[in-house]
């Protein structure tokens, strides 16, 4: 992979963007390589898959350089959004599909559709100078990569619109108040706090906590009705599960769980 690099260690599977001539800006060949190393962490033993920038970056948004080029081309602006702006947006959905827990690490700018790519993981940790913007007003360009779907349900439609509409640059205290993130942590703390963070969840209970991120993704659009029964279904499997009796042995016996994932 040449955009970005793919680890698996100990069952944490890692996505780290690493073009940082370009500030690590969502290209379509970068946007490839995330689906396909989503597909490669489902496929794995991973537990957990986490998403972080390199040299101080996490994501400066979409590449404006080759949305210039593509547009000096002479094809249909219907072949030009299906084979650039398309695959570059769905690789956000897949990584917000992805079946197993992810932890965005925010260290640094998280800018447009890098900043999509950040909410479209399950927990967003962010450092003291991380900053966020939804500034797609500054190319006179509506919004993409999922942002209509994403920063709605962190924000409301109302912030979401201020955010859009303004193009607010936001520092990292003000993105934990408008819970863009889920928590921030000091600059020289960062890395040692979000290894903890990882490390409980890719430890945890991981068909349980599969099918507790499916049903909170999907129960702002259902009834209470339908709410509960697809907690029942959840929990069916979870119950069928090797962490459950392990869970509840180690609860019973006033022991510290070791879940094995399965």
């Amino acid at each position: 992979m040449e955009t970005i690099q793919y680890d698996l260690v100990d069952e944490t599977a890692t996505i780290t963007l690493t073009n940082p001539a370009l500030r690590n800006a969502l290209t379509l060949e970068m946007a490839t390589e995330i689906t396909e190393a989503v597909e490669e962490a489902e496929s794995s033993d991973a537990r957990c898959l986490v998403v972080q920038g390199s040299e101080a970056n996490f994501c400066a948004g979409g590449d404006i350089k080759s949305m210039l080029e593509a547009l000096s081309d002479d094809r249909e602006m219907a072949e030009l959004l299906q084979e650039v702006a398309l695959p570059i947006n769905r690789s956000v959905q897949r990584l917000y599909e992805c079946s197993i827990p992810t932890v965005a690490k925010v260290d640094g700018p998280a800018f447009g559709a890098g900043a999509s790519l950040a909410l479209a993981c399950d927990v967003v940790l962010a450092s003291e100078r991380a900053q966020l913007s939804f500034g797609f007003r500054r190319i006179g360009l509506s919004v993409d990569s999922g942002t209509s779907f994403l920063l709605p349900r962190a924000v409301g439609e109302k912030k979401a619109m201020d955010l859009v509409y303004t193009g607010e640059l936001i520092d990292a205290e003000r993105a934990e108040e408008l819970d863009l993130v889920s928590r921030v942590f000091p600059d020289d703390e960062f890395e040692q706090r979000c290894r903890e963070i990882v490390e409980t969840i890719t430890t945890g209970p991981t068909v349980a906590l599969k099918q507790s991120k499916q049903l909170l993704q999907s129960g702002i659009n259902r009834s209470f009705d339908e709410a509960i029964d697809a907690e029942t279904d959840g929990l069916r499997a979870a119950f069928e599960s090797e962490d459950f009796e392990t869970g509840v042995n180690a609860f019973i016996n006033k022991e510290t769980p070791e879940f094995d994932g399965e």
